[in-house]
């Protein structure tokens, strides 16, 4: 007879408590507990209890219980791990070189982002046996995308199931090269009596599908939702089981999509890839430097070029600035893909070391693409950009900048100065300023730029404006 029980489960981090409580004991995060019922056999609490009393005692075969052995670390033997690689070479960059066979990746990302797009088009042009599980969209309307991408694959396999001893029955009989699960918020595990996207059957649901993944070799993709805070939707505990953390970012007014990796058990969590969004699908975008500068017809004041690195992938953006003076007397402060309170920062060094008088001005800030910039090197284009408005004098499009500002208005090195001057170089600029601190074992003569070096702000203003 099943014994029926209710427990709370915290949303955050999937702890569970006898009882409901405002605040989650384990991640100190309020209102996160919710109520899911329990259903669980008198045999299956039995058989879940560990039999410790015959814990280190042997039978006439042998030791008791089957399984795993410990194994000393020496004796084993690691071997060439063989990638799937995929059509697309952004996502093969950000995985680390390829699909490992029996990982489990997450790839999160807004709604309508292009998450479902970007896995359906890796799906029609792998070329090799995939099967596509929606629990959220018909057959007709994956029919009516794939349509729109272009592609009609008879190595893609459809199938629309949220029961998941259903879907991985269908799968060990099918036995593809890759297995996408969209979403997982939308699948169900019959052992757990709860709703779709509870705490807890989101957690059963990816257990289910690690052990799928790990015993057969066959590389799972999970699309998941994401909340309002931007976290991805579910436990913790998601994140901790899967592989690959993948986010998927973008803005809806712009075409470009950069896909991030939070978490790589395979490779590096500094590269990214970057994407457009068209009519016809994603296309990769292998010089992202095209999508970030934007084109002029004719020299304005208050633009500059910045030499800076998204994870360990270069690339040149724009910085617009504009300074005008306040109208109703207070001066407004506005950043869009910057972090305003360093750009407050960057506007005192200016007013105190430079001699520059912004207190009483209008400045407005803007990165070109709608990309948002965390590098600190993007720190001496900003400041050449408000000099350049300031001043209403244009700086040459042919002219790249990287450093970052201190304080007292010295311009500081910044890491892979090398890989900077090659793109801006590769781009076909002439010239380029850094910080005279980072030219230390640097040869020139490799370039065909010119590099400048700059010690302080103020130097930075004579070189330019003198």
């Amino acid at each position: 007879m099943a014994k029926t029980k209710t427990s709370f489960f915290c949303r955050n981090c999937g702890s569970e408590s006898p009882k409901w409580m405002g605040q989650c004991p384990s991640c100190r995060e309020w209102n996160t507990l919710t109520e899911e019922t329990i259903v669980q056999t008198k045999n299956e609490r039995l058989d879940n209890q560990p039999n410790w009393r015959e814990v280190g005692k042997t039978s006439s075969n042998g030791p008791v219980g089957k399984g795993p052995r410990p194994i000393a670390l020496d004796q084993v033997v690691a071997g060439e791990v063989h990638r799937l690689i995929a059509p697309d070479q952004e996502l093969n960059r950000v995985l680390g070189g390829g699909i490992v066979p029996g990982s489990i990746i997450l790839f999160g990302g807004q709604p309508g982002i292009g998450k479902s797009t970007l896995l359906l088009q890796l799906a029609l042009r792998l070329g090799q046996r995939v099967l596509y599980v929606s629990g959220e969209e018909s057959e007709e309307q994956i029919k009516m995308r794939a349509d729109r991408l272009g592609g009609a694959s008879h190595n893609c396999f459809l199938l629309t199931e949220t029961n998941t001893q259903k879907l991985l029955q269908h799968a060990a009989e099918l036995q593809p090269k890759l297995l996408i699960i969209d979403s997982i918020q939308t699948l169900a595990s019959p052992h757990v009596d709860s709703m779709a996207g509870t705490v807890s059957q989101v957690r059963e649901c990816a257990a289910e599908l690690q052990r799928f993944a790990k015993e057969t070799g066959i590389p799972t993709f999970l699309i998941g939702h994401i909340t309002k805070e931007g976290s991805i939707a579910g436990p913790k505990l998601l994140e901790h089981i899967v592989d690959a953390v993948l986010q998927f970012e973008g803005d809806r007014n712009y075409t470009y999509r950069i896909l991030r990796t939070l978490k790589n058990r395979f490779g590096s969590t500094d590269e990214l890839g970057i994407y457009q969004m068209d009519g016809s699908g994603l296309r990769e975008v292998s010089n992202p430097s095209e999508l970030l500068l934007s084109e002029r017809d004719e020299d304005l004041s208050g633009s500059a070029v910045c030499a800076t690195l998204e994870g360990m992938r270069p690339m040149l953006i724009e910085v617009q600035a504009l300074v005008s003076t306040a109208v109703y007397g207070t001066p407004q402060r506005s950043a869009t893909g910057f972090d305003l309170r360093r750009l407050s920062m960057l506007l005192a060094v200016l007013e105190k070391r430079a001699g520059l008088p912004l207190g009483n001005q209008d400045v407005f800030l803007n990165i070109a693409g709608g990309i948002r910039v965390d590098d600190p090197a993007i720190d001496l284009s900003i400041v050449a950009a408000l000099l350049s408005s300031a001043m209403d004098v244009t700086i040459s499009p042919e002219i790249a900048f990287a450093g970052e500002i201190g304080l007292s208005g010295e311009i500081r090195a910044v890491t892979r100065i090398e890989q900077r001057i090659q793109e801006a170089d590769r781009l076909g600029f002439r010239s380029i300023y850094v910080s005279k601190y980072n030219v230390k074992g640097l040869d020139p003569d490799r370039y065909s730029i010119r590099i400048y070096t700059l010690a302080t702000v103020r130097e930075l203003y004579e070189a330019l404006f003198a």
